[in-house]
């Protein structure tokens, strides 16, 4: 059986994200588990852009996996080209996240 998950990361705690992204990203390096997808959704998206630390720990995640932030958000409140410097793919993830759970990864929401 296969282990996958998607982090979903969405609060707009700092603590709160930056655990999320180091969870995924020690989860990737280490292979804890057989894939793992990560999406900024909701307030953590404008977070991630204007925290410089938090920012730093993100482009670690995309060089070791792939980062996903919600186009609606992020285009509305304009951090999607700050977080496409990051490494991280700007995509609508509504049907994203359906797809992926549909695939048999489970959600694990931050």
């Amino acid at each position: 059986m296969s282990s996958k998950i998607v982090v979903i990361i969405t609060s707009a705690d700092k603590e709160v994200i930056h655990t999320a992204v180091i969870y995924a990203r020690s989860t990737l390096k280490y292979n804890w588990l057989d894939d793992v997808k990560t999406i900024f959704f909701g307030p953590s998206v404008q977070v991630v852009a204007n925290d410089l630390e938090l920012a730093q720990e993100t482009k670690k995640l995309c060089s070791t996996g792939e980062a996903i932030a919600c186009k609606f958000i992020s285009d509305n409140k304009g951090t999607s080209t700050a977080l496409t410097k990051l490494g991280v793919k700007i995509e609508y993830v509504g049907t994203i996240i359906a797809d992926l759970i549909k695939e048999g990864y489970v959600p694990m929401v931050w």
